[in-house]
This record gives structure tokens, C-alpha cells and sequence, in this order.
């Protein structure tokens, strides 16, 4: 009987689950002098771009810049990540501008409580695949706001938090919902 049971479980599974693609994850650290730390979370969503959802803590209250830079290295309070992640030659500008890196995120605000939590999608991006794969490469918050205008990096003041995109969970990235392993029954 409990082998009879484990089959419509495992359908209910397969059709509540979504069809969302691979994800990542950053984790962000405190540069020297900082308490910022958070995550930032990627999902593929297909034909609607990449959402991002940023949820971080300890940054001072007001508006931060918010990139994607071109390598995957926080050391050196994440200098040695080098300048925004540019794989198409374009100039520093707004997300939402005609022209911009693919890593120009803008900005992100701190709430009062230093608080951020923040979801956006951005075409700008891929998750692992293609010439603006996002893993492999680090995420940056910046102690003063993007002025989205001033080259080649938006005037956005220190790196005040870094943290490196991998892909997340393999079984969790999969096209599909979330698989567990199967239990054994005796």
C-alpha cells in the first residue's frame, strides 16, 4: 500500500512544481570598516529575464550603487573584483537606459534599520550561460549612490560589501520544481 501511495506523491510534486531555470546565489561580506552582509538571489525566468532579490543588512540608511563586476574576487575590500561587468563594450548608464554594462544595477536603499530588501528583473544578465553569465563573477554594493550618468562606473564611492555568484544546488536549478530523494519503504 505504501508503494501505491509514493507515485500520485510524487505527480502532486511534479505538477505543483514551476518551470523556472537555473539559479544563483551571492552571499555578501562586509569590506573593511563595513557591517553590510546579505544575499542576493538570481532566478531564470525564461522569456522574462532574471529576477534578482537582494535582502541585505547592517548598510548604512540611504541609497547605494549596486553592480555586477567583472571578477569573481572579493579580496583586497573587493578591489581585486575589478571594474562593472561589461561583456558588450557598452558605457556605464542606467539599467534601463538604451546603453549600459550589464552589471549597472543602479541602486539599492537602506532603510532606516539599514535595511535592504529589494526584488527587480533585468534582461541584462544571463544565470550560467552566454557571454553575460552572471557566475563566476561578484556582486558590489557601494557606499555612495550610482549617479548613472558619470563614466565608467557611476561616481558610486567604496565597495562597502562583496560577494561571489555561484550556481546554486544542481537539483535545485534543474527546469522544474524542487526534487527530493526518494525514501525507501520496507
Amino acid at each position: 500500500m505504501k508503494k501505491l501511495l509514493v507515485v500520485p506523491i510524487a505527480l502532486l510534486f511534479l505538477a505543483c512544481g514551476h518551470s523556472k531555470g537555473p539559479m544563483a546565489n551571492a552571499t555578501i561580506d562586509s569590506t573593511s570598516g563595513s557591517t553590510a552582509k546579505g544575499t542576493v538571489h538570481f532566478q531564470d525566468a525564461g522569456e522574462n529575464g532574471v529576477e534578482v532579490v537582494v535582502d541585505l543588512t547592517g548598510v548604512p540608511p540611504g541609497v547605494h550603487g549596486f553592480h555586477v563586476h567583472e571578477k569573481g574576487d572579493c579580496g583586497n575590500n573587493a578591489q581585486n573584483a575589478g571594474g562593472h561587468f561589461n561583456p558588450n563594450g557598452m558605457v556605464h548608464g542606467a539599467p534601463d537606459a538604451v546603453s549600459h554594462h550589464a552589471g549597472d544595477f543602479g541602486n539599492v536603499t537602506a532603510d532606516d534599520k539599514g535595511e535592504v530588501h529589494t526584488r527587480f528583473t533585468t534582461h541584462s544578465i544571463s544565470i550560467n550561460t552566454g557571454t553575460n553569465a552572471v557566475v563566476g563573477h561578484a556582486v558590489v554594493l557601494h557606499g555612495n549612490p550610482d549617479d548613472l550618468v558619470s563614466q565608467p562606473a557611476g561616481n558610486a564611492g567604496p565597495r562597502i560589501g562583496c560577494g561571489v555568484v555561484t550556481l546554486a544546488n544542481a537539483v535545485a536549478s534543474v527546469n522544474g520544481p524542487m526534487m527530493f530523494p526518494a525514501r525507501r519503504t520496507t
